[in-house]
């Protein structure tokens, strides 16, 4: 149906609503009616257009085989992380008639029976910038467009004999404080490689010491972050998570302390230390760009080996990211339950499943049909949780190239 058949539809049943209701209607419902009709009119019309819009969107998925020797530090994927920061959400006219979303990619880190992939997945139109992002800070990388994993798998279909296990990751604390990052690791630093400490090592670790038969999937959905925080003082504006970050700040650094008449109240905080080693923090993750992000992970094994201490190796993986005086991970929506009553039928959990799965595939996040409540990490954030790691992690099955295949010189003999 088009656009227009649709408002038409619509239209003539708000007529047969208001032509055989109203008349029973006390009179005040006249008054409250009418706004209400227009808000549902207008969230279905824009649900409509974006899905429209959604749908119509060209995407690439980018596999990233990474050399034997990475030996840029990880500010270098901090770098490619600004390709990201695509902000515009167009006009009005774009937004509101046409259905334009603000654009999204998505990270992921894939383990096929042990067997380590990374990916980028990105908008069509942005594929040369990623592409060029990439190489500009891993030259001997090598990045090809591949035939989308997600969609390779059977799980669900007929006679398919998959199990699979899923969660959304959340923030402990609000989002301005910031997780236990590489800077906190001393991997900002110069250093033998043999004295590194790896956080991204015990997430290889576990996706390497899989076998045949299963299947974890790591997604990051990543989006320019935008202001949806609720502004203080006001009950309809919108403020930035900087703005929210400045607030905490003032009252870390107790700045409202009161002085004597006629003195200054320069420099006089009154931090304890734990309290100077969160403000700190929470002012260097102020100076990064910040990113609405979730974090997904999935667990697939067939049947008949299904492992649930894979489960519980997927959460302890990333506890090494948490700081009990700053922030971490926990987790979020889950497949399953805590209490057998709560499904009784199983058919919850099957539903559960199924909507992890597609949301996957979709990589649905920031907009329906799988919308979550995202998260703000920075791209100091994202860089410790998704980059390509060096000597540090020798897991076996972390696929490495010797070297980036060259085209040949421009000016070789014919």
């Amino acid at each position: 149906m088009s656009i227009m058949g649709l408002l038409d539809a619509y239209l003539a049943v708000v007529k047969d609503i208001l032509l055989n209701t109203f008349g029973r209607l006390p009179v005040t419902l006249w008054y409250v009616l009418p706004p209400i009709l227009v808000y549902s009119f207008w969230k279905n019309w824009l649900l409509y257009v974006q899905t429209f819009y959604i749908k119509n969107l060209e995407w690439n998925l980018l596999e990233i085989k990474i050399p034997r020797e990475v030996t840029k530090p990880p500010q270098a994927m901090e770098i490619v992380m600004q390709v990201f920061q695509q902000g515009n959400d167009g006009t009005f006219i774009e937004r509101w008639w046409k259905g334009m979303v603000r654009f999204w990619f998505s990270l992921e880190i894939a383990s096929f029976g042990g067997e380590i992939h990374f990916y980028v997945r990105t908008p069509k139109k942005f594929r040369n910038a990623v592409e060029a992002q990439l190489y500009s800070q891993y030259p001997t990388a090598e990045v090809t467009e591949v035939v989308d994993y997600a969609l390779a798998l059977p799980y669900g279909a007929p006679g398919s004999d998959w199990e699979l296990w899923a969660a959304n990751m959340k923030l402990v604390k609000d989002d301005f404080y910031p997780i236990k990052t590489y800077i906190d690791y001393g991997l900002d630093k110069e250093m033998e490689e043999e004295n590194k400490v790896d956080p991204l090592t015990p997430v290889l670790e576990l996706l390497g010491s899989i076998g045949p038969g299963e299947q974890i999937w790591l997604q990051i959905p990543v989006m320019d972050a935008k202001k949806r925080f609720q502004k203080k003082g006001s009950w309809y504006k919108k403020a930035d998570w900087k703005d929210v970050a400045e607030v905490e700040l003032e009252k870390l650094q107790k700045r409202d302390i009161k002085t004597k008449e006629g003195e200054f109240n320069l420099g006089k905080f009154s931090q304890t230390p734990h309290e100077k080693i969160v403000s700190e923090a929470i002012a260097r993750n102020m100076i990064k760009p910040g990113f609405d992000c979730g974090y997904r992970v999935m667990y697939f094994a067939k049947k008949d080996i299904f492992n649930p201490g894979i489960i519980m190796g997927l959460i302890g993986s990333i506890k090494q990211y948490n700081s009990p005086h700053l922030n971490g991970f926990k987790l979020g929506k889950r497949v399953g339950f805590d209490y057998p009553w709560q499904d009784i039928t199983g058919r919850r959990t099957k539903r559960i499943r199924w909507k992890f799965f597609d949301a996957y595939r979709k990589r649905s996040y920031f907009f329906e049909p799988h919308k979550e409540k995202p998260m703000v990490l920075t791209s100091e954030e994202l860089a410790t949780i998704y980059r390509f790691p060096g000597q540090v992690a020798a897991t076996p099955t972390l696929g490495r190239i010797e070297s980036k295949r060259a085209e040949p010189p421009p000016n070789l003999p014919l």
